[in-house]
């Protein structure tokens, strides 16, 4: 990258540092009335305010501090979408440690890969989560005290506490005096949290967000939303994925009320329906593994609620159109189609069509116009990188790789020189893996994937690791592993092997066989046998044959 040129020194505060800390005491000082509503452990729910959450994200602080918890440490986050959680994105950096988020859908390896690799010692933990951290701890002797967050009137089951050691309650962190709390003053280039990536080709990836860039963020998504004091925010997405999209941080900016629906399953849709309607939802996260579910159920009412002034912003896949009309025609909601990841923090782009670009258009073109991922958002710096690394015109036809930088984009790994090497080019760009074009209007199109990989639920899931894993079973000669539809998870892994001499291949060996590295919800639901695997012309297994041929694996 250039040098930076300096011209006329500037006279504004540019040493003000922009940390997490300050934008919630900013929040709690202007809309210390705004409400955060929250629901409990039992599934009650319950209204404070930002100047009432601010007082316990001080005093949990305060209870950090007096732990040993400061700058450079780094607690992990085993929580749900509750108030806690949503505590712990201000207080654990407000003491110069950084949260790292764990993310509960990767399998037992690669959660303790992750409370390794990035050195954390202690680690918050749901009381409803205890057993999964009593499975762990064995792995993460490294991990020195766990912080269970559990309400006041539940009993802790001594067993577990026995296992995982010197253990803390929350609550009692929350009850610490902080009359006399000094916090430090963080360089806003600090890492305020990390999220690693769901191991798409090896392990999960590290990506270490700083103060500056969460900021810088959260400013984005407020004016590409956009987003006011009058909305209300349901955090739907899990608050351990890219954390929640950032909208925590973006709903502090502008004092926007915050919805935390605590713990909930996808098959809770009715509820999430519900809660939609009973709080006054304007904005929500959400993938099409959730928002598929709600069409169906809205499909089903025959009075639909109608939530006219709701905004769900979809990310994960793109939607159908179908999935946005039915949505819109039912209840008066808008589906606004985001990309991202968790290497952008995750705001890349946002689909929320500008007059000029649906002047002319019928109503078709204008939902297939929608259907894009939308324009890029302002600092983002967007290349489509052709063959060579060069930078494709954006003219809607030329396909490249999709290269991306900026104030929020990952510029490395953490301790991960391998990853490193490969996924940045020689001018600072990260390269996403996705290949896509941009319109002459701006708009971002993702055409296809360089990589085989699966995308199941909003997460992904690694169809070469899975192969490997399974080419070692003694019954198996060939195997290879496609994402295909399914009408629920947007896709799932379908396992395509043709068996060793007198081998029998059945759906319960190949899960015994991957078991011990994957997590449940990444198996596979069916293994077709074959006689033999379509290969292209060089030998290579013809990925894209295999989808065409088993297509309507889960769907027909």
């Amino acid at each position: 990258m250039a040098e930076h040129v300096m011209g006329t020194p500037a006279t504004t505060g540019d040493d003000a540092q922009l940390t997490t800390t300050r934008l919630y005491e900013h929040a709690a000082r202007s809309f210390g009335r705004q409400e955060v509503v929250h629901r409990d452990q039992a599934g009650q729910w319950h209204t404070t305010t930002y100047a009432a959450t601010w007082r316990r994200v001080r005093s949990v602080a305060a209870g950090l501090q007096a732990a040993g918890v400061g700058p450079g440490d780094r607690v992990g986050l085993m929580m749900w979408n509750d108030l806690r959680h949503y505590e712990s994105y201000f207080a654990v950096p407000a003491v110069g440690a950084t949260m790292i988020q764990l993310n509960l859908r990767l399998s037992p390896a690669d959660l303790a890969y992750v409370v390794e690799h990035s050195g954390l010692t202690r680690i918050v933990v749901d009381a409803t989560l205890l057993e999964l951290a009593v499975a762990l701890a064995p792995r993460v002797p490294q991990v020195r005290q766990w912080i269970v967050a559990a309400d006041e009137d539940m009993p802790l089951d001594g067993a577990h506490l026995d296992v995982l050691g010197e253990v803390l309650r929350y609550e009692d962190l929350a009850a610490t005096d902080a009359t006399d709390l000094r916090l430090p003053d963080m360089d806003e280039r600090s890492a305020s949290a990390a999220c690693y990536t769901t191991g798409t080709t090896g392990r999960p990836k590290g990506v270490f967000y700083s103060h500056r860039s969460v900021w810088l963020h959260a400013t984005a998504v407020v004016g590409m939303t956009p987003l006011g004091v009058r909305d209300s925010i349901l955090m739907l997405t899990p608050m351990f994925h890219v954390q929640c999209w950032g909208l925590p941080f973006a709903a502090a900016l502008v004092g926007a009320r915050v919805v935390l629906p605590g713990r909930f399953t996808l098959q809770d849709t009715g509820a999430i329906a519900e809660w939609i309607t009973q709080h006054g939802v304007t904005r929500a996260p959400a993938a099409p593994a959730i928002l598929d579910p709600l069409r169906h159920w809205l499909l089903q009412q025959e009075n639909p609620p109608r939530w006219e002034g709701l905004r769900l912003t979809c990310g994960a896949s793109e939607p159908s159109t179908t999935l946005m009309e039915d949505v819109h025609r039912l209840t008066g909601a808008r589906i606004v189609h985001a990309y991202g990841a968790t290497e952008t923090s995750p705001l890349v782009t946002l689909n929320n069509p500008v007059p000029a670009a649906v002047a002319g258009l019928d109503e078709d073109a204008v939902w297939d116009l929608e259907r894009r991922q939308g324009l890029v958002a302002p600092g983002v710096d967007v290349k489509i990188a052709g063959p060579g690394g060069e930078a494709l015109p954006f003219d809607g036809a030329s396909v490249g790789e999709v290269c991306l930088r900026g104030p929020w984009i990952t510029a490395s790994y953490h301790e991960n020189p391998e990853a490193n090497a490969s996924s940045f080019d020689e001018d600072g760009y990260w390269r996403s893996g996705d290949v896509g074009t941009v319109d002459e209007q701006g708009y971002l199109k993702i055409t296809d994937r360089l990589k085989d990989v699966i995308k199941s639920g909003g997460e992904w899931i690694s169809s070469v690791d899975m192969e490997s894993a399974l080419a070692a079973m003694p019954e198996v000669r060939e195997v290879a592993v496609v994402g295909v539809p399914h009408p629920k998870w947007e896709e799932r892994p379908l396992v395509i092997a043709v068996p060793a001499d007198g081998a029998e291949i059945t759906l319960e060996k190949v899960h015994a066989a991957l078991t011990p590295a994957f997590a449940s919800w990444q198996l596979p639901d069916q293994v077709r046998v074959v006689e033999e695997i379509a290969r292209t012309s060089v030998g290579k297994i013809n990925k894209r044959r295999l989808r065409d041929d088993f297509g309507g694996a889960y769907t027909g």
